[in-house]
């Protein structure tokens, strides 16, 4: 099992930066890779930025790509989305997501993150 803690939502304005950190404990965490998803109300969740167990190999949604950065510390369980030049479109509630394949996942409770204009 692993628990997942999200922080580091908040209220930004346009263009700003957020940089989100999500505390995993529990299975070792080098052994899986993480996500980060998104969701606002009335849409389903979408997949933000996924990285490997290793953190070799990172993934983007078109949406995000050159604005977020996913990292992680595997020294520290912890994995990290750096968001810069924040839009209104990228206000939600984040959650990030410990993937062990087709054995399933784990969900963060959620941070909220809101960039106002």
């Amino acid at each position: 099992q692993v628990q997942l803690v999200e922080s580091g939502g908040g209220l930004v304005q346009n263009g700003g930066l957020l940089r989100l950190s999500c505390a995993a404990s529990g299975s070792p965490f080098s052994t899986y890779a993480m996500s980060w998803y998104r969701q606002t109300p009335g849409k389903e969740r979408e997949l933000v930025a996924h990285i490997s167990s290793a953190g070799g190999s990172m993934n983007y949604a078109d949406s995000v790509k050159g604005r977020f950065t996913i990292s992680r510390d595997n020294a520290k369980n912890m994995v990290y989305l750096q968001m810069n030049n924040l839009k209104r479109e990228d206000t939600a509630v984040y959650y990030c997501h410990a993937d062990f394949g087709v054995a399933g996942g784990y969900w963060g409770q959620g941070t909220q993150v809101l960039v106002s204009s």
